[in-house]
């Protein structure tokens, strides 16, 4: 509970990026922020996971709505040293692959087609060797020791 009451505190809102950073933080940061633009308007045309979930009813679309936000956020969260910023990195990381499984579940009735391998890179290596990068560079140690050690 510590850690959310410091979370909202002390933002600068002009600070979307933090060049003392470790590299490993520093290009997940990057990829955040690519991905929530790139998810954000898959989700608005409804073309990737998360327009797939809009697709599929109010509750889940708001699924696909709260993963694109947090990728935002943790992105401007671990700018601003925030350790929850990371541990929404980590979650909005992996959204992803909630998403699509969430859609396998529905796919008999909404014309899905989702294999396993379908459900774990979405039918695109490309993307999918970005959200492992993504995953791997916040899970990586030299992240985990700076989040530790650095983020309030």
């Amino acid at each position: 509970m510590h850690m959310f009451s410091r979370a909202f505190s002390q933002l600068d809102f002009r600070k979307w990026f933090d060049r003392m950073h470790p590299q490993t933080l520093a290009i997940a940061t990057w990829l955040l922020y690519i991905d929530a633009v790139f998810s954000t308007l898959g989700f608005l045309d409804k073309t990737n996971e998360f327009g797939a979930l809009r697709i599929i009813g109010p509750m889940t679309g708001l699924v696909g709505l709260l993963s694109c936000l947090c990728l935002f956020g943790s992105g401007f969260l671990m700018a601003n040293g925030k350790l929850l910023g990371w541990y929404l990195g980590i979650a909005a990381s992996l959204s992803h692959l909630l998403a699509r499984f969430i859609i396998s579940a529905y796919q008999e009735d909404y014309g899905f087609t989702y294999s396993l391998s379908d459900r774990i890179t979405g039918g695109n290596l490309v993307s999918f060797m970005f959200e492992a990068a993504l995953v791997a560079l916040l899970l990586h140690p030299m992240s985990r020791s700076y989040a530790r050690t650095w983020f309030r």
